[in-house]
């Protein structure tokens, strides 16, 4: 979780959200990415899903069964749909979707618990992992007089 932190703190500097998230497969980092919507111009490009695209290319599979992926928040059902699709095994999140929410992004507040039930994935759901650290990042971002959301 420290690694996608500090991904979203790089993307806090680099005048982007503050988003991080960091994909581990037996012990070792697959990939580490920060939100990157406005650098992208892609409301997709979501630090989850540049995860998974980077894990993907780095493992040479689609599959990322065995997988855990850190993210400094909840993911959104966007992200939270592409991690099931890849197979990942768990998900471990800090801030909360409500969290996110709060702070004047316009998420769709869905639970991943909700998610997870409705749709029946197979997800583990690791929640509120270093809850105050990611909470941190929001008012790292919040103290910036240029920030954007989305």
């Amino acid at each position: 979780m420290r690694r996608a932190i500090a991904k979203a703190r790089e993307g806090i500097a680099a005048g982007q959200t503050p988003f991080g998230a960091c994909i581990v497969r037996d012990g070792r980092v697959a990939a580490a990415e920060h939100n990157a919507v406005w650098d992208a111009t892609d409301p997709t490009a979501h630090a989850e899903v540049r995860a998974i695209r980077a894990a993907c290319r780095a493992l040479g599979t689609v599959d990322l069964s065995g997988c855990v992926i850190y993210s400094t928040c909840e993911p959104c059902p966007m992200c939270f749909s592409a991690i099931h699709w890849a197979k990942i095994s768990t998900i471990v999140f800090g801030a909360r979707i409500t969290d996110a929410q709060a702070l004047g992004f316009s998420e769709l507040p869905i639970p991943n618990q909700t998610m997870k039930r409705e749709g029946g994935s197979p997800v583990e759901l690791v929640p509120d992992f270093l809850r105050d650290e990611c909470l941190a990042l929001f008012r790292e971002f919040a103290a910036k007089s240029d920030r954007r959301v989305y």
